[in-house]
């Protein structure tokens, strides 16, 4: 039996702020428990839902040195769809309504976690064969076992994974506050190290003392290595490449699955989609207020508003998305002025434009269901999972070819009859404009082929049993 310990800063159920905590509480269900006893460990943060608090159970505390302070760590534990769960508990870290706040509280915060993960281990009684640490709050674990827990034998021979979801977020910080926080030595802190442009970086430390590091799509591990895409790590993701691999994230297929989802107006499969899945489309006009009409080509996005989600190719051509043919329906907050743009749209065409600026879980499965397009025309995107949500309920995805979109949107080619979405590669508003007129010029010229463009997407498996094994692997490789 194989021990695999993930630590990470969210998971669902108990937390939640991306596609991070997605992957925290599916990929531990579909790993083989029979070879592997896969466990969990993460913050108790005082914005846990109350009863998801109630349901765990105080195992123990003590006291542990934070280089000149002494600090509480309680344990807590909970088991949750067969996973056990621990929890770092300490009220001065993890207080406030939010799991992260201003960079400089979550440093030290982070800090704090990685160390008590490490010492909480013997306290629990669980020896893990393998760390698997997940981004930048974590990057520390793999340092400090490399630094003092070595005077200790149980930590002999334990071995660590960094996985990066997003390399956009680093935790760098002041190398001299990183130092006095963490109690390192100056050894750590030299360029083929720590030190990041004269200040300190959490993610660079994990990735370079990981014995392993992987990230969420085969082309994302390529794309990193190039200054364009490598937030100015790309000569490390270089040097680091005989041990840099992309595994693309699964999605949970019990939670999306268009035959039994809860959140949807009117269940549909791939044999009955035809005839089923447009009454999600006029449900979803009717409750939006659009003008209910099956015939109209509807686009959705459920996003955050912000630049790395290509948002200004849509600002510059969204006059041209809104025509008369189409109707736009968009989920999500983020940056002022992507939501202030879809607000005014809205406003303008009320009929055609339906701007969402807050975030709503059901709503966002309504979208999937009903709209004939999803566009996902990002700057860059690590893996991305809502283009593997459309492909499930048939709603066929237009995304540039970047990250993970590359890897799992197969674009349509008429001649051969095959694919299963659009894309485009140049970061471009009217490459992309012209993609989307494209898609509905076979939407409305061609309806056998796009219901064929549907069938294809709705057979492709992107459950998590695919990315498991490829992580079990891994796993006995190291």
């Amino acid at each position: 039996m194989k021990n695999i310990l993930f630590a990470a800063s969210e998971g669902v159920p108990f937390i939640k702020t991306g596609g991070l905590a997605d992957v925290i509480g599916s990929l531990p269900k579909y790993l083989n428990k029979a070879e592997f006893d896969v466990r969990v460990i993460m913050p108790k943060y005082t914005c846990i839902k109350e009863e998801l608090k109630n349901s765990m159970k105080y195992i123990t505390h003590f006291y542990m040195d934070l280089n000149w302070r002494r600090q509480y760590v309680g344990i807590f534990e909970a088991e949750y769809e067969g996973i056990k769960y621990y929890f770092i508990d300490n009220e001065f870290y993890f207080q406030g309504f939010a799991p992260y706040g201003n960079i400089y509280e979550d440093i030290e915060k982070f800090a704090f976690f990685c160390r008590a993960v490490l010492s909480a281990l013997p306290v629990i009684g669980f020896r893990p064969d393998i760390i698997h640490c997940h981004d930048w709050q974590t990057g520390l674990i793999p340092v400090f076992l490399h630094d003092s827990f070595q005077s200790n034998e149980f930590y002999w021979g334990i071995k660590t994974i960094m996985t990066i979801h997003n390399l956009k977020f680093q935790g760098v910080w002041d190398k001299k506050v990183i130092k006095e926080i963490t109690g390192l030595s100056d050894y750590y802190f030299t360029p083929d190290k720590l030190e990041y442009k004269g200040d300190s970086n959490y993610l660079k430390g994990g990735i370079v003392y990981a014995d392993y590091v992987t990230t969420v799509s085969t082309t994302y591990a390529e794309e990193i290595k190039m200054p364009f895409y490598g937030e100015g790590l790309d000569g490390l993701m270089r040097a680091r490449s005989n041990c840099l691999s992309g595994i693309v994230n699964g999605l949970d297929y019990d939670e999306y699955n268009p035959e039994t989802d809860p959140f949807i107006v009117n269940n549909f499969n791939a044999m009955n989609f035809r005839k089923e899945k447009v009454k999600n489309k006029t449900a979803l006009q009717e409750e939006l207020g659009l003008e209910v009409n099956e015939d109209k080509f509807m686009i959705g996005i459920c996003s955050r508003l912000t630049d790395q989600k290509g948002l200004d190719l849509v600002d510059c051509v969204i006059e041209e998305i809104c025509a008369e043919d189409t109707q736009f329906v968009i989920l999500g907050t983020g940056d002022p002025k992507y939501e202030n743009l879809f607000r005014h749209f809205a406003w303008k065409y009320p009929d055609r434009v339906s701007a969402n600026i807050f975030y709503s879980n059901e709503r966002s499965h309504r979208i999937y269901a009903a709209s004939d397009a999803y566009l996902m025309p990002s700057l860059f995107e690590p893996c991305g999972l809502s283009q593997l949500m459309s492909l499930r309920y048939g709603t066929v995805p237009i995304v540039r070819e970047t990250g993970g979109l590359k890897d799992t949107v197969i674009p349509y080619n008429e001649y051969e009859n095959s694919g299963d979405g659009f894309s485009f590669c140049n970061y471009n508003a009217h490459e992309m404009l012209a993609t989307i007129r494209y898609a509905k010029s076979v939407y409305y010229g061609k309806k056998r082929e796009w219901n064929k463009l549907i069938d294809r997407g709705m057979a492709a498996d992107f459950s998590w049993n695919n990315s498991a094994k490829q992580y079990e692997e891994l796993y006995r490789r190291l």
